[in-house]
């Protein structure tokens, strides 16, 4: 309760600067910057107009906040919480829709390396970002599989168009973390170039010490990122990005009094090569190869008994060319088209061979002002793949402008997700429980060689029903939007909705003799999310800038609401141990969702004094982990729930010697610990010295 009335406080604080503010602000002085965002259109557009929920996270912004990787800077945002999956990886989640839905790309492209799920943002540094962009709801219009949910894309830095410059910074905080950063570049007329190397590590932490072993355990990562410009000419210029990351991480715990000790190795290579062509100019291409790989290799030994207790290995890879054009109508319309092709490969522990993916995509997208205050983009995108059907993408958004302060947007889209290696070809046995998960695509195969070896008890589906295709999931989105702008303050509500089908789930396909089962995938869920986002930022004095977010979300399963309907789910009321139906207000919604999430943030400079500070606090209700009392469904009643809880992050910097900048910082100023959140240990403060040449 302390959290809630931290936060309702906070609030009403902020909406009584807002009306002071809207009184009392001298206009004369405003200016504000309309930044230009790529993702939501493949086209360079100004925020402000577009007609789509979009989030943009600037450079300036993520230095203020002192935030070392993306998943820290990620977290502060409105609408996105970051959740750990099995693997012990950090996923976003967007307007309640999971991680495995949210394409990641870097410079436009995607990154790759989901082992269980989740990517894992603690991955990327944030050290060499322009800056990040945020499209929620269905992309598969433009992006294709993944991109059902929305999309984050990772702007890095270009080369400068000056002689030598660059900079070098060390942070150091708690728990031994470090950060080390060293950015070159330079320009040679037509070519251009830049180097950036980051080195990151930490001693780990433990938030339970009533078991053996780390929370985190230590590590220490490199991520390296070339680029090369050169132009032909002013209508014709080439670019080329190399990128590699590579990490080592300690194991160890212990485990029914045997001691296991181990590491885990990440190796990840990205090259990115680009041909721009402007063939007049009205009309231009850009030409695009892009390859990516992500490798890991985990080894677990037994030093009590002297001995390889496991070894793991993780192999992706991705090849996609492609053509991308634009063509202008009387600078009132814009059309984009693009095809291309995708060559995936996997090979893993738990797949009896090395499996590959390939697809072939072509997609268009008409942004057109039909009239001075009207703006209409209409999109659509066929995939054609090899494991599952062809899949078609539309989306057609608006906005409306109805006057210089106040504009209306709406969208709604089509996104899919195809089905992922794991669900098609998984092939593992827990042999400490016994139970086996099977792939799609090897389930009647697998099942038909365990029976042959006597070890099936029954089967509980039939052969017709393995051999059907395990369809794409599905989802259609709808976003309707007010923005509103008066001087210093702007503010925007969104109200959404997204409808899934499809969704890929396991379920028991056999029993096996020793009472396990066997467990394959299936097309059968149906979720839904819905609710209101509200963003605002106000600049109360010329270096005095507050901004505010609050998200509303409602996430239900069909099937559990039409179970609860037809009273067909009961639950053991812990307070008179009687048995009882669940009730619709009973009913909580999917695992890992809040009802409610807000955040304050204050940035405040002082240019006489070349210092600039930054407070942010944010609000998590409680949410459930997973399904406890066994009727199918979280209610009120499971006991898995985290409460809800704040978090207050600082940090403040100083200029000085005209190239040093020193900033000091802590998040987590509230000491919150929790040991079902592994990403929060406490108050972790840091120092950072960046030398700017």
């Amino acid at each position: 309760m302390k959290f809630k009335s931290l936060v309702i406080n906070c609030l009403f604080l902020m909406f009584g600067v807002l009306t002071y503010a809207q009184v009392e602000i001298d206009t004369t002085q405003f200016n504000q910057l309309d930044e230009v965002i790529l993702t939501a259109t493949r086209t360079e557009r100004q925020l402000s107009s577009l007609p789509m929920p979009v989030t943009l996270v600037s450079k300036k912004t993520i230095n203020q906040s002192g935030s070392v990787r993306l998943d820290e800077i990620l977290r502060e945002q409105t609408g996105i919480v970051t959740v750990t999956d099995e693997s012990g990886f950090e996923g976003v989640q967007m307007q309640g829709i999971a991680s495995d839905y949210i394409l990641i790309l870097i410079d436009g492209v995607p990154l790759v390396g989901r082992s269980a799920g989740n990517f894992d943002l603690s991955r990327l540094t944030v050290g060499n970002i322009k800056q990040i962009e945020v499209v929620k709801g269905p992309s598969s219009s433009l992006y294709g599989s993944e991109a059902l949910g929305g999309v984050i894309n990772i702007i890095t830095e270009k080369p400068s168009q000056q002689d030598l410059e660059g900079s070098a910074s060390y942070r150091i905080g708690r728990f031994s973390q470090q950060d080390i950063n060293l950015e070159l570049s330079q320009a040679f007329d037509q070519l251009r170039y830049s180097v950036f190397m980051n080195r990151f590590s930490s001693q780990g932490y433990d938030l339970n010490t009533q078991t053996e072993g780390q929370t985190v355990n230590p590590f220490e990562n490199y991520t390296l990122n070339a680029r090369v410009y050169y132009d032909f000419s002013d209508r014709l210029k080439f670019s080329s990005s190399t990128r590699f990351f590579n990490e080592n991480q300690d194991i160890g715990f212990s485990n029914q009094d045997e001691a296991f000790n181990g590491d885990t190795q990440q190796n990840e290579w990205n090259l990115h090569t680009k041909l721009d062509h402007e063939l007049s100019s009205d009309f231009e291409a850009t030409y695009e190869l892009y390859y990516t790989s992500y490798k890991v290799e985990e080894s677990v030994f037994n030093s009590t008994l002297n001995s390889l207790s496991s070894a793991n290995f993780f192999n992706q890879q991705l090849l996609r060319p492609e053509v991308r054009t634009n063509l202008r109508f009387n600078e009132k319309g814009i059309l984009t088209t693009g095809l291309g092709y995708q060559y995936e490969s996997l090979d893993r522990t738990f797949f009896d061979d090395q499996v590959n993916f390939n697809s072939q995509y072509l997609y268009a997208q008409y942004d057109v002002d039909l009239l001075d205050q009207l703006n209409i983009i209409a999109g659509l995108r066929f995939d054609n793949h090899s494991e599952y059907s062809n899949q078609l993408s539309p989306k057609l958004a608006m906005r409306y402008q109805f006057s210089d302060q106040l504009a209306l947007k709406a969208s709604v889209g089509r996104g899919f997700k195809a089905p992922d290696f794991r669900q098609l070809y998984f092939d593992f046995l827990n042999s400490a429980v016994g139970y086996v998960v099977l792939g799609y695509n090897v389930a009647a195969d697998k099942l038909e060689e365990l029976q042959n070896q006597g070890q099936i008890l029954e089967t509980v589906v039939s052969q017709n029903e393995l051999n059907q295709d395990l369809d794409a999931e599905s989802s259609t989105g709808y976003n309707l939007g007010f923005t509103y702008k008066r001087d210093r303050w702007n503010a925007e509500l969104n109200f959404f909705r997204n409808d899934f089908t499809n969704l890929i789930d396991t379920r028991i396909i056999a029993r096996l003799n020793n009472g396990q089962n066997v467990f394959s995938y299936v097309n059968f869920d149906e979720v839904f999310t819905t609710g209101l986002e509200f963003n605002s930022n106000i600049e109360v004095t010329k270096n005095f800038t507050l901004n505010a977010g609050y998200q509303l979300l409602y996430a239900y399963d069909k099937t559990n609401l039409d179970r609860i309907e037809n009273n067909q789910v009961f639950v053991r009321n812990p307070a008179n141990n009687q048995t009882e139906l669940v009730s619709r207000s009973d009913y909580f919604g999917l695992v890992n969702r809040s009802r409610h999430n807000a955040n304050l943030k204050l940035f405040y400079d002082l240019p006489k004094l070349e210092t600039d500070v930054s407070l942010r606090l944010l609000y998590r209700s409680k949410y459930a982990q997973f399904d406890t009392n066994g009727n199918g469904l979280i209610d009120t009643y499971d006991t898995s729930f985290v409460n809800g809880f704040a978090t207050v992050n600082f940090a403040a910097s100083k200029q000085f010697f005209n190239d040093f900048r020193l900033q000091i910082g802590a998040n987590n100023l509230l000491d919150y610990t929790d040991a079902n959140i592994p990403s929060m240990p406490g108050i972790q403060g840091f120092v950072k010295l960046n030398y700017q040449f």
